[in-house]
């Protein structure tokens, strides 16, 4: 089966945030279903499998996503943390986490939910309080609004990547170059 979620951002908690797409413009919600909740916390790799999510599980995770997404902006910009952001997030990664446990001859993590979601902010916690906080970037597509952490040589990404961003606006670039571009006689 083919993965839905794109996970490009170079942290799980910022893939989460990532779920609502174009929030400036559009805002594409991912996250429509708890199917689409549990297909994400699979696919991403947290979790090996995890038991159906209910509405309540969805309407808080959406909550959490949106606490993590402020506070990485604010983090972002050099702004002021939101308190009920701090706290949403701070209680969702107090609970429990969903545990790996070894069944020879891999790994496998099976999870609830919550231990799901635990996971998730619990990434971000770590993220917004580590060493590469200082790496958040806000993609360069215009239309984007994902936020990814950018390990590059130099610091030099500008987009959350090539595939779903670069290339649309280097295309696009592109095109608008060649329609502005001067004919030349000969030719």
């Amino acid at each position: 089966m083919k993965p839905d979620h794109v996970f490009v951002c170079g942290d799980p908690a910022l893939d989460f945030a990532a779920t609502l797409r174009a929030r400036r413009s559009s805002r594409f919600e991912m996250l429509t279903t708890p199917d689409r909740l549990d297909a994400w916390y699979r696919e991403s790799g947290l979790v090996d499998s995890v038991t159906p999510a209910g509405e309540a599980d969805l309407l808080r995770a959406k909550a959490v996503r949106e606490a993590v997404y402020e506070l990485v902006a604010a983090r972002r910009l050099g702004e002021r943390y939101d308190e009920n952001a701090l706290a949403e997030v701070n209680a969702a990664a107090r609970g429990p986490s969903a545990a790996p446990q070894f069944s020879p001859p891999r790994r496998r993590t099976a999870a609830t939910p919550g231990q799901a979601l635990a996971t998730v902010a619990r990434h971000a916690v770590e993220l917004l309080g580590g060493p590469e906080a200082h790496l958040l970037k806000e993609c360069g597509n215009p239309e984007c609004t994902r936020v990814y952490v950018d390990r590059s040589r130099g610091a030099r990404r500008q987009w959350c990547g090539m595939e779903s961003c670069g290339n649309k606006v280097k295309a696009a670039a592109y095109r608008t170059r060649r329609k502005n571009a001067p004919v030349l006689a000969g030719r």
